[in-house]
């Protein structure tokens, strides 16, 4: 959420914001409904003051009528205050200068490449294929007992996702990230706090019917919520975490995107890196989450390319936001594999995280990035490191976690 005060001495920059990324909020009517709160809060005010100071004179039938206005008055701030909060929370994140301008993916700036593509001198097979023939992924009767979009992973299958929590959990404890299991049901607060609720839209969240509870759709938002209504010490920063989750989404929209396979599902487990930090903090943070993306994509030897988000693609909370997309060798394209973002202090003010600096006391900076979602990796260790006989070998890494360097039929 944005300060009300920013978007009052800045209206024509939060206007071109909210046109680069093709969102309509009426900016006119939030400072309105500010303007009438303002002078609601100076009217609460001075029946206060006017209340204490006939209290000292012990006048009291002109004390009651002060109270019966004051109480009306407050009434009436509480629903201004509720009004400009709903508008409030349909204004999106400022952005970075560095954001591309843009409508859709198309738009998205690639920064980086790293890896060749991988080429075989034999017809590859996509991770379903393979999947299927080594015994590993078996989506059908996935499908028989859930629907479209789960999936079963057997045997070595899961050995392998097993393999790679443990080994990225290993990784990241090592870099100063503790793992942190989350829970996976949060009340709406915190859904709407990091942004995962849109007033306007279908929300891709899953709801438990007659409770406050949903099913996240990503650690970020327990995670998120870990410090709201704290006030921590700058010492204290940064806060970094590393929670394992199963992630939920309904993935409505997604006519005309990929959904092979496993690759768009209702379920699938991810490890999310968290921070919280010194606002002075956050472009280093924001660099320090790529590289340890990196370091994980390479360690599993994953051709990859980094790309900058347009802005027409940008989450609302997401000041900043680069994706890493795997390389496709069945398809010869590239594939989202993770995402990290910069959301300022966007998340901290709708949730009320603070630090305390001197004597001051301000809001931190939160930043998140996927640090393995594990359905996705499996898919580009499949078809990138698949051989002729119709085998994988694993990555170097996954060695001592699997106990095997490879998997054979």
């Amino acid at each position: 959420m944005l300060d009300v005060n920013y978007i009052r001495d800045n209206l024509k920059e939060v206007s071109e914001i909210l046109e680069k990324r093709r969102v309509v909020v009426d900016l006119a009517h939030i400072l309105e409904i500010d303007e009438e709160r303002r002078k609601l809060i100076r009217e609460v005010e001075e029946l206060r003051h006017g209340r204490r100071e006939i209290a000292t004179k012990k006048e009291i039938e002109k004390g009651k009528k002060l109270k019966e206005e004051l109480s009306k008055k407050e009434a009436g701030l509480a629903a201004v205050e509720a009004e400009l909060n709903e508008y409030m929370e349909q204004v999106p994140n400022i952005l970075s200068p560095n954001v591309p301008r843009g409508k859709g993916e198309e738009d998205n700036v690639e920064i980086k490449k790293w890896g060749k593509p991988t080429e075989f001198d034999f017809e590859p097979k996509d991770h379903l294929d393979l999947g299927k023939s080594l015994g590993i992924i078996d989506q059908e009767r996935a499908a028989k007992i859930s629907g479209h979009g789960f999936y079963f992973l057997m045997g070595l299958g899961a050995n392998l996702e097993l393999a790679l929590l443990n080994w990225v959990t290993d990784f990241l404890s090592k870099k100063g990230y503790p793992p942190v299991i989350t829970p996976a049901l949060v009340r709406k607060q915190f859904v709407e706090g990091t942004g995962y609720l849109p007033k306007r839209e279908e929300p891709d969240i899953y709801k438990i019917e007659g409770e406050d509870l949903y099913l996240i759709a990503t650690a970020e938002i327990p995670l998120a919520g870990l410090h709201s209504d704290e006030v921590l010490s700058e010492k204290e920063l940064p806060k970094n975490y590393a929670g394992f989750s199963p992630c939920f989404r309904k993935e409505a929209g997604t006519y005309g995107k990929y959904t092979h396979g496993i690759f768009r599902v209702h379920e699938f487990d991810k490890v999310e890196i968290f921070k919280f930090v010194n606002p002075s903090d956050s472009d280093k943070a924001f660099e320090e989450i790529i590289s340890l993306q990196e370091e994980i994509c390479q360690a599993l030897e994953i051709p990859y390319r980094i790309v900058n988000i347009c802005s027409g693609e940008m989450s609302a909370p997401a000041y900043l936001k680069y994706d890493i997309e795997y390389w496709d060798p069945v398809n010869k394209i590239y594939r989202e594999l993770t995402s990290a973002s910069n959301t300022t202090d966007y998340q901290a003010r709708r949730l009320n995280i603070r630090y305390r600096e001197g004597n001051e006391i301000k809001y931190v900076y939160t930043l998140n990035g996927t640090a393995i979602a594990l359905s996705r990796t499996i898919i580009a260790i499949l078809e990138n490191h698949q051989q002729k006989d119709g085998s994988v070998k694993l990555p170097k890494a996954l060695h001592e976690y699997m106990g095997q360097d490879s998997i054979q039929r």
